[in-house]
């Protein structure tokens, strides 16, 4: 066998030239099955990397990209059928018209949260009151409640030291200095303090639920709740009266199948105005009450919920 034969038959392992729109096609193609959204994706991530809008793909649509942006798009794509949220490969998530970093650190925002930061903006009669955002994360619900009330005492929890930097870079970020951010687990960071309104998005998946396995790059301990999936519902639910001022309400996001439990731990604690709300696609996502009778006495830091 002759050199230039050897030459010839060597396979070739650099990508040809590609399209925006071909690129597009191929991503959403091999995302169909691995994504609810896969032209979505496709373009969220190719618009990313191009450093572009989406609008502006469909206008460059046949432009030629680069060999190398041909291989950064496909370890993309490869990554996001992989199971990584889009939200972690671009390192940026929307949430209440916000642009919000995010790491593997913390829990991707979910739109159908922002009926947490309505209801508390409905709630907020007071421009100064204080407001408790417990398990912050990336800091979304503290930081879009504080953009519309700006004068409002705003505290965002987490035990993740990590999500906590990540929720403090947001506020440096978005002008948004007010903020008060602490390091500790539930209640314990706040100790004797009260509020008037305490909000949180807590982990709420029971250990064993199916829906894990598509959740496996974000955070076990900002999904999981417990065998039940209810345990962290039920300490937050029974501790928060005792860091509720006089007729101060708790807000909770919790499964679309928990409202009921969710409701009977409220009146348990005997807070009165219990109402549940549906998110976006019509499931029950949020449960809300308000404090009654006189102020409780802190908890023991080692209390646990009866």
């Amino acid at each position: 066998m002759n050199s230039s034969s050897t030459v010839t038959d060597r396979p070739n392992t650099t990508p040809g030239p590609s399209t925006i729109a071909a690129s597009l096609r191929m991503a959403a193609k091999l995302l169909c099955e691995r994504s609810d959204s896969p032209q979505l994706d496709a373009e969220v991530l190719l618009a990313s990397l191009l450093g572009a809008t989406r609008s502006a793909l469909k206008l460059r649509s046949d432009e030629a990209l680069g060999a190398d942006t041909v291989v950064a798009y496909r370890e993309l794509i490869v990554r996001r059928a992989g199971g990584v949220p889009v939200a972690y490969l671009t390192g940026i998530r929307e949430f209440w018209s916000l642009p919000l970093e995010v790491t593997p650190a913390v829990l991707v925002p979910r739109p159908e949260t922002e009926l947490l930061v309505e209801q508390a903006l409905e709630l907020l009669v007071d421009a100064s009151a204080a407001v408790l955002d417990l398990g912050t994360g990336s800091g979304a619900i503290a930081l879009a409640v504080a953009s519309e009330r700006r004068d409002a005492r705003v505290v965002g929890v987490d035990i993740s030291e990590e999500a906590v930097r990540v929720a403090r870079a947001n506020a440096h970020a978005l002008g948004l200095a007010g903020i008060e951010w602490r390091v500790g687990s539930w209640f314990a960071a706040v100790a004797d303090r009260r509020f008037d309104i305490i909000l949180s998005n807590p982990p709420y998946i029971g250990a064993r639920d199916s829906a894990l396995a598509s959740l496996q790059a974000e955070p076990a301990t900002a999904l999981i709740g417990g065998p039940t999936g209810l345990e962290q519902l039920a300490y937050i639910i029974a501790a928060a009266p005792s860091h509720l001022l006089p007729g101060g309400w708790l807000l909770t996001e919790h499964g679309a199948d928990q409202a009921r439990p969710v409701r009977a731990l409220f009146e348990r604690q005997h807070f009165q105005d219990i109402r549940s709300f549906d998110d976006y696609s019509g499931r029950p996502r949020l449960t809300r009450g308000r404090l009654r009778g006189p102020l409780a006495s802190p908890p023991s830091p080692n209390q646990e919920p009866s």
